[in-house]
């Protein structure tokens, strides 16, 4: 099967973005049948409430992956919401201008329930540009400042029902998370955080629909032998293993690949 890695950050370090180690990074997805790899940036390179001009130093080095190798590897925005409605929406224009920006990825500036949040909605209706959310429960984490536990990516969903909302860590959000996004069809989920738990990827396919899941690695904090493994030894069928790995992401973004 085809893969489409819709959760990576290749972080480039003292070692700085050569080339190289791009091509390193493809190679590595390769082996797994990563045919394609949606790349986040490093998003807590200078902590969770970056500036403007360290969201432009991360976004300059996503874009630059993209333009290096645009067959293999997507781009999302990265934004802290904090900033403000200028701030975001004048570096979602910045980036959607070069080649390879098809999203918005947020971390942990806010939780999804705060008020800015409404910068982001109007910034991804003005583009049509998905939202991932970084998502965990805040039972476990206990932040609930700037973690956006699943309740409050359901409601940032349930406010903004015309924009495409990916709910990021389904290990993260558990089974709870999946009962949370229930429901709602502008609301997806992806695979990745944490270690595989048994019967959450056929619970999620069972309440959310195999089309609302998508394959998310968290490279390079996790392997991608095991997070393939979660879904190709769920017991699901086969074509709904292939919407995961490939199919729903490749819609969803609107992916140019064959």
């Amino acid at each position: 099967m085809r893969i489409i890695d819709v959760h990576t950050h290749p972080i480039f370090g003292k070692g700085g973005r050569t080339p190289a180690r791009l091509r390193r990074w493809i190679a590595h997805g390769r082996r797994f049948n990563i045919v394609h790899m949606v790349v986040l940036g490093d998003v807590l390179q200078f902590g969770p409430t970056p500036n403007a001009a360290q969201l432009r130093r991360i976004n300059n080095d996503t874009a630059w992956a993209a333009r290096l190798f645009p067959d293999y590897f997507t781009a999302l925005v990265y934004l802290n919401p904090l900033l403000g409605e200028r701030a975001v929406m004048r570096e979602v224009e910045r980036c959607v201008a070069q080649p390879g920006f098809r999203g918005i990825k947020l971390e942990i500036a806010n939780n999804a329930a705060h008020p800015c949040m409404r910068h982001v909605a109007k910034a991804a209706r003005t583009f049509n540009l998905p939202v991932l959310q970084h998502s965990w429960s805040i039972i476990n984490v206990g932040n609930g400042k700037h973690q956006s536990d699943p309740s409050t990516t359901a409601l940032f969903a349930r406010r903004n029902p015309d924009v495409k909302i990916i709910m990021a860590h389904l290990t993260g959000i558990g089974f709870r998370g999946v009962l949370e996004a229930k429901g709602l069809p502008n609301l997806y989920v992806d695979t990745s955080g944490g270690f595989p738990e048994e019967g959450l990827i056929e619970y999620a396919a069972e309440h959310l629909g195999a089309d609302h899941v998508l394959y998310g690695s968290d490279l390079p904090i996790r392997e991608n032998s095991v997070t393939i493994g979660r879904i190709l030894g769920a017991r699901i069928s086969a074509a709904d293993k292939q919407r995961m790995l490939f199919g729903n992401t490749a819609r969803l973004l609107n992916l140019p690949l064959n």
